[in-house]
């Protein structure tokens, strides 16, 4: 059984060197082949097949061939390619009758496999594999006829068996396995169309939902707008109205372009402390309402580089949420400390925490920890603020423990940025 023996052990060969290349494909997100880098892989195995053949007579090599033949022409549509390949490759070993009876199967197969390669395609995935076991089939058959008459075997049975059994197995395998990673292929890129579409569907709705407020109540000033006995004042008092709804309508659609474009408008230096006391004054009524204590312990020195209006955007939204995560009242800290090289921002609250799910999803688009009350707009836009300035962020929470926000960013210092210019 040695002709047999050798077709397994090259059929070994055939199949790691394909799983090895699948893998690689996978890792680098290349499965789809052009033809050329198909046509390099299948002439390596092909090269394995010669190498790694069995001679019971000089005239002749007994391998494997066949299989990558009749995989390339079929999934890879380059069965002509193929086919002259094979003939040359023979053709290095020397112009024998073996030559010749590869001329006799090969080339006409190329030309049935360029032929057949469109409607291989059109047939369902266990179809395919059924057709390249049959045309593997066809194949021996020939091979052993062509034999048989040429120059019969010593062991008929061995080379029967060999040729009979092991290719159409070969081919159905390395087919399987070809389909399975396909498959494979297939469900990831549907998973990923789903997930676009989800969030594109999410963003629909959420922007539907923060515009539709404010337009609906500029809409109804209006029409009050239009009553003729309307007095001086109340008409004031609704067009005051419909512009606050309308600016109100513009900054969602502001969010929103600054989450998904986080460009800053106008570089400055950003004196920290100073910038961080003008939010602390803003949100202190929002802050004495909610019966919150606000703490701040800033480091004398400190500026980074960025865009005054975001940074101001950034932690009014950081730390509104702070206070509105102690509905009951408590304690925000606001500390900053300063190096030569970052400066470190951290706010931390005494409110209700958030899970880990919570944690690790925070920041995804359209995700808020506020459930129906929020769209998670907000941490969208300060995440995407954060990353254009060339800062980062380190979340840290415990539920009804509280929660702690750690930025940082590049310290800014003038003398260094005259160097460098």
């Amino acid at each position: 059984m040695e002709i047999t023996k050798h077709f397994f052990f090259n059929l070994s060969l055939l199949i790691i060197i394909l799983f090895f290349v699948l893998v690689w494909a996978d890792k680098s997100s290349k499965f789809r082949f052009s033809k050329g880098c198909s046509l390099f892989w299948f002439l390596f195995m092909m090269w394995i097949c010669f190498q790694f053949s069995y001679q019971p007579d000089p005239h002749y090599f007994y391998d494997l061939r066949m299989i990558i033949v009749i995989i390339g022409g079929l999934y890879a549509g380059i069965g002509p390619l193929m086919a002259v390949a094979v003939i040359l490759m023979r053709g290095f070993y020397g112009i024998e009758p073996g030559f010749y009876t590869n001329i006799f199967l090969y080339f006409p197969l190329g030309i049935i496999l360029w032929r057949m390669y469109p409607w291989f395609w059109r047939q369902a995935a266990r179809k395919r594999i059924r057709v390249a076991v049959l045309m593997a089939t066809i194949i021996s058959v020939l091979t052993v006829i062509t034999m048989e008459i040429s120059i019969p075997p010593q062991n008929r049975f061995d080379a029967w068996f060999a040729y009979l059994v092991i290719p159409p197995l070969g081919v159905g395998m390395i087919s399987y396995l070809i389909e399975f990673a396909k498959r494979n292929l297939d469900i990831r890129e549907n998973m990923v169309r789903t997930e676009k579409l989800e969030a594109v569907e999410q963003m629909g709705a959420a922007i539907s939902h923060e515009i539709r407020n404010p337009l609906t109540a500029a809409i109804g000033f209006v029409q009050l707008l239009q009553e003729q006995k309307l007095t001086p004042r109340k008409r004031q008092e609704y067009l005051t109205i419909v512009k606050s709804e309308l600016e109100s309508a513009e900054q969602v659609i502001q969010n929103y372009l600054t989450f998904s474009k986080p460009s800053l408008d106008k570089i400055e230096e950003i004196n920290v402390k100073k910038e961080l006391m003008q939010v602390i004054n803003i949100l202190k009524p929002t802050a004495n309402q909610n019966s919150v204590e606000i703490n701040s312990d800033f480091a004398l020195l400190g500026s980074i580089e960025g865009d005054r209006q975001k940074f101001h955007q950034c932690f009014l939204n950081i730390i509104k949420n702070a206070i509105e995560a102690m509905p009951r009242g408590g304690q925000l800290y606001i500390e900053t400390q300063y190096s030569s090289s970052h400066i470190t921002i951290e706010i931390k609250d005494t409110g209700i925490g958030m899970t880990k799910e919570q944690l690790q999803r925070l920041g995804e688009p359209y995700y808020s920890t506020k459930g129906s009350k929020g769209t998670g707009l907000g941490m969208m836009v300060v995440f995407s603020i954060v990353r254009a300035m060339q800062g980062s962020v380190k979340v840290q929470s415990e539920l009804n423990k509280g929660t702690v926000f750690t930025f940082s960013f590049p310290s800014y210092t003038p003398a260094l940025k005259k160097n460098e210019a």
